[in-house]
């Protein structure tokens, strides 16, 4: 059966070491669209950070982000669905990280939160391409309802850190360990295989005609509703298992490769 849906995660899938979108994955794209698929990006990063990577690809489609917590047009910056965590269960979760010490950062109305610029900050900065705004004690408040916070720590700290966090909120968050140092955080409903089957029936398109690419933890939802679950070669031994399929790693145009062999003609 063709596929008609594709969805890419961004970092250490689409995106190489170098955070760039090589030429023949850009060009495998283009064939793409040409034939009439749907190409879209599906990460946990922020809107205004995924926006660059799909005016460069010139994709008109609501893009995944912040796990599929918000879909939203890459050209009109129409909404299709917003889904942000509740404000007290939020403000649980920050008070818990506080007491902890544990460092968290706040996603809200497309702005990045901390409480001070530090070293996690900077390097999140950097990665994302957006503006930390520090607001100290304003953190913990939660004024809004944010659409994803994300606790950040050395690889080390992370199972145990995850392990705390799914004991306190693990039946009222999604809480999925992404990158070795990320814990990322969003409303229960939120990830990035609802997002999909979401768009897939928005337009018109069966689960068996969808495909995804990703490489971590907060992809394994979006690799099983695919129908063509592509698990990039750098993707962990857990991840890999989850999808149907195995392309080559980031650094190696995975992307390209899998695009090319099931989905153009």
């Amino acid at each position: 059966m063709a596929i008609k849906l594709v969805a890419l995660d961004l970092d250490d899938t689409l995106l190489d070491s170098k955070l760039a979108v090589s030429p023949r994955a850009c060009e495998a794209i283009r064939q793409a669209i040409a034939q009439g698929v749907v190409v879209t990006i599906a990460t946990g990063r922020m809107y205004r950070s995924a926006l660059p990577y799909a005016r460069q690809l010139e994709l008109d489609v609501p893009l995944i982000t912040y796990n599929g917590a918000l879909i939203k047009s890459s050209l009109s910056a129409e909404i299709f669905l917003n889904c942000p965590v509740e404000q007290d269960l939020a403000r649980q979760l920050l008070a818990l990280c506080r007491q902890n010490n544990w460092y968290i950062q706040s996603y809200i109305k497309d702005q990045l939160f901390v409480e001070a610029i530090n070293h996690y900050a900077e390097l999140y900065s950097r990665v994302a391409g957006v503006p930390a705004v520090a607001v100290g004690d304003r953190l913990y408040a939660a004024e809004d309802s944010p659409s994803k916070l994300l606790v950040m720590a050395p690889a080390a700290d992370i199972p145990g850190i995850h392990q705390a966090l799914n004991h306190a909120f693990g039946d009222k968050l999604n809480i999925v360990v992404s990158k070795p140092t990320y814990i990322e955080i969003t409303h229960p409903l939120a990830n990035k295989g609802r997002a999909l089957a979401f768009l897939a029936d928005k337009f018109g398109i069966k689960q068996e005609e969808t495909m995804a690419l990703g490489d971590s933890g907060n992809d394994v939802d979006m690799l099983k509703y695919a129908g063509w679950g592509v698990a990039m070669g750098n993707a962990s031994a857990a991840v890999k298992a989850t999808a149907r399929l195995e392309t080559l790693s980031n650094d190696a145009d995975g992307v390209a490769e899998a695009i090319e062999k099931y989905v153009l003609e």
